[in-house]
């Protein structure tokens, strides 16, 4: 499968005209991370590098073809002194597969908390989801996948659905903090939909991403160990919300994430085809 590296590497068309290539997938649609992750590249090849990402709002308009290339146009919505902001349009055949705003800002003094980290194993004592579950998987198989068992969840009563993953990239990445946050795009896709499917053991609905929001915190690595704590607040008429805090093994939380996507049940599917629902 294609590397992180392989995917983020986007060639410049024009000034704001991007091209990602295809890549080797199993999936029959794009992963939505790919696109998302591909989208942010472009957004940052727009912007001064003193300006950090801090947030983006994307949605998933069509299923990609993942053996065709996408076109990223950028529309330059607006250059501030302390924030700017990007609209990016990922393009295939003709037709928008995905739309994504993004904001940067300019680090600067202001309030300071955070949450505190949920209590989860350390990543090294469980099993690595990749090798359990090859034929799903295989997708990321250079990332690894650590699903906290439902029997070492330590859950909140209030909460309707509730799970735990860590990951991480499993090669060392470049030291640029552009890049890990690219990369964290791309993974913040991975396993959050199946959060709604906790409640629900015995049911595998159809199941795709409709949309994805980022906020990005604090810094981070990519290639060191992330805790993703995901819960799914509620599900009704077909869609399920999903929402995600990822925080690093020092216990800082480094970024937010909210998504919300299909949770049908009049078309189940096969398990085997759940990650290539994955997708956009």
């Amino acid at each position: 499968m294609a590397t992180i590296e392989e995917i983020l590497q986007l060639e410049r068309i024009d000034d704001d005209i991007f091209r990602g290539k295809a890549k080797t997938s199993q999936l029959q649609r794009t992963f939505g991370g790919q696109v998302a992750g591909q989208a942010l590249i472009a957004a940052t090849h727009t912007v001064e590098t003193r300006y950090e990402v801090h947030s983006l709002h994307g949605y998933f308009l069509r299923p990609g073809d993942p053996d065709a290339p996408t076109i990223y146009l950028v529309d330059r919505i607006r250059d501030g002194r302390s924030f700017t902001t990007r609209r990016v349009t990922g393009v295939q055949s003709g037709e928008a597969i995905f739309s994504m705003s993004a904001s940067f800002a300019v680090p600067s003094e202001g309030l300071v908390h955070q949450d505190t980290v949920p209590p989860a194993p350390e990543p090294e004592t469980l099993p690595n989801e990749v090798t359990l579950q090859a034929s799903v998987f295989r997708e990321w198989e250079n990332f690894d996948l650590r699903l906290v068992p439902a029997t070492d969840l330590v859950r909140a009563p209030s909460l309707a659905a509730q799970q735990r993953v860590w990951f991480k990239y499993r090669h060392p990445l470049p030291d640029d903090q552009v890049f890990h946050v690219c990369t964290l795009a791309y993974m913040s896709d991975m396993t959050l939909l199946g959060s709604a499917r906790v409640p629900h053991p015995d049911v595998i609905p159809q199941s795709a991403s409709l949309d994805h929001a980022m906020w990005f915190l604090r810094p981070f690595r990519a290639d060191e160990w992330l805790l993703y704590d995901q819960t799914s607040p509620s599900a009704e008429s077909g869609r399920a919300l999903t929402q995600g805090r990822i925080f690093d093994t020092a216990g800082r939380m480094v970024a937010a994430v909210t998504q919300e996507g299909l949770a049908r049940t009049g078309r189940q599917m096969p398990t085997d085809q759940f990650a290539k629902s994955e997708g956009a």
